[in-house]
């Protein structure tokens, strides 16, 4: 029995489709993730154990008493709005919890040495501020709250 020809373009195309299909879900799948704390590039103060370390003078506000959320964002980031509501919220649940946004195109020092490199990333501080943890993309509101509870133990 003979099997049909199928034209090369078809072949390649349908590889194309199926890889694209795989890497969207990959995306969709670790988008917003909260996950450690990043790289420290030079310039930017780190504890002993080489975790990032933000102060207010960098962030141009007053960390929070008992942990911070630092949102990196863009004028024209639909995501970084629907982040902001979902700080705002969590901010608003547990006293000592302070929600500072960052417009990264005009702090882009900040941007450099933490790394970011979409917005909206969110970065979950401690009450010294020591980045516990981050996420590229909007966050799911759980995970925030994990990783706030996460940075608040950290202080006892």
């Amino acid at each position: 029995m003979l099997l049909p020809r199928v034209a090369p373009g078809v072949v390649i195309g349908l590889a194309a489709l199926a890889l694209a299909a795989v890497a969207g879900l990959a995306w969709r799948r670790f988008d917003g993730r909260m996950r450690g704390s990043g790289r420290v590039r030079p310039g930017l103060a780190a504890d002993l154990a080489g975790e990032p370390r933000l102060t207010s003078g960098q962030l141009g506000r007053d960390l929070g008493e008992r942990a911070t959320l630092v949102q990196f964002s863009s004028a024209f980031c639909a995501p970084c709005r629907a982040t902001r509501r979902i700080l705002a919220d969590v901010a608003e649940m547990t006293d000592g919890i302070a929600h500072i946004e960052i417009d990264a195109e005009s702090r882009l020092d900040l941007v450099r040495s933490l790394n970011v490199l979409r917005t909206p990333t969110v970065l979950v501080l401690n009450a010294d501020g020591r980045v516990v943890r981050r996420a590229s993309g909007q966050p799911r509101k759980h995970e925030v709250i994990a990783a706030l509870g996460e940075a608040i133990d950290y202080n006892t």
